[in-house]
């Protein structure tokens, strides 16, 4: 669920339609475009999105955008859907939000495009309904990336648990399905043991309980969000005794998905092997960046950009996928990873 910081330090032209907004000035009604943006942010109850939401608080007081207070739908479709109306009735000019659900979002989206509002969709990619874009990394690539760690530390053998984020997101059905057919093809040998979660940590746990006693040799785990599995996991494990380092006996390796500093302590720690940094400052800088854009009337052509990424087309309007990059004790330290910027102006 991508590094850099999470506003422009200094003004630069716009050379192309992908370039970076222009310099940021004043407070929140002092923005440079005209009209209120409304950002629903999704959920409270993962490190991932407080730091996304802290983001997106700094953009805000930047003056990237004007906005109306935030509101969180807590991983509720309903909720989000009142918040949407709520904006609505507010006098939004433009929407920010990240559907978890991202089926049953359709009808708010048609009903937006009917008002003419244009939406951002941060980190998932709504199936149906029309779309200004969508800012999210490529979630296929997590499922490889993390097949091919795993399947490489293990050398093409052993038993896997992953731990799949719910199947009605788009995230987590690329995440699957990519883990899924590049195990398949790349490393026949390894069992793979899919248990759905609804991105859950508590249910994570207790399946992997039932799972462990039923097959004592797992040696490899995959977390699709450890935002929210990293710590029941590691506490389990801990419980059972097979929390052991990288290079001994027994070790279980461990990648995850989201590049929270609790991930990187993990990493430090030998507690898990990897993560793949889903960035969470370029989601906040490039919503707010597009929502501004959406209210100055700019549109965008699929291509690479200027922020290492490329834009694709989708069926519902257009997706600006960023970088993610793979997380080790090699490399945990790097000063450009988003995690190891925090608490840093």
């Amino acid at each position: 669920m991508r590094l850099r910081t999470t506003t422009v330090a200094a003004c630069a032209a716009l050379l192309a339609v992908t370039a970076l907004a222009g310099c940021n000035r004043g407070s929140d009604d002092k923005a440079g475009s005209s009209g209120k943006v409304g950002i629903d942010l999704p959920r409270s109850d993962s490190d991932f999105w407080n730091s996304y939401q802290s983001y997106i608080e700094k953009g805000v007081k930047a003056g990237v955008v004007s906005a109306l207070p935030r509101s969180n739908s807590q991983n509720d479709i309903g909720k989000l859907v009142a918040n949407v109306q709520t904006f609505v009735d507010q006098g939004a000019k433009a929407i920010v939000m990240a559907p978890q659900d991202t089926g049953a979002i359709a009808s708010t989206l048609q009903n937006l495009a009917n008002k003419h509002i244009p939406v951002i969709s941060v980190d998932t990619r709504p199936d149906k309904g029309s779309v200004y874009m969508v800012v999210r990394a490529d979630n296929r690539a997590y499922g490889t990336k993390a097949c091919d760690y795993l399947g490489q530390q293990l050398k093409g053998k052993g038993k896997v648990v992953e731990f799949e984020g719910a199947l009605d997101s788009i995230n987590g059905r690329d995440r699957s399905e990519a883990f899924a057919s590049c195990m398949k093809s790349k490393f026949p040998a390894i069992k793979v043991i899919p248990l759905a979660t609804d991105w859950k940590g508590d249910v994570a746990s207790a399946k992997l309980q039932t799972t462990l006693a039923s097959d004592p040799d797992i040696n490899g785990i995959y977390m699709q969000a450890g935002g929210v599995f990293l710590q029941p996991t590691l506490a389990l494990l801990q419980q059972k005794h097979l929390l052991k380092p990288p290079g001994t006996a027994g070790h279980i390796t461990i990648i995850s998905n989201d590049g929270i500093p609790e991930e990187f302590k993990a990493i430090k720690a030998g507690q898990i092997d990897a993560t793949i940094s889903q960035p969470a400052d370029l989601y906040a800088k490039y919503a707010l960046y597009y929502a501004k854009e959406a209210l100055a009337g700019k549109t965008f052509q699929p291509g690479p950009t200027d922020h290492d990424s490329t834009i694709i087309k989708i069926p519902n309007g257009l997706e600006d996928q960023l970088p993610a990059p793979l997380v080790t004790k090699d490399n945990v330290d790097d000063p450009n990873l988003w995690a190891n910027q925090l608490g840093k102006s």
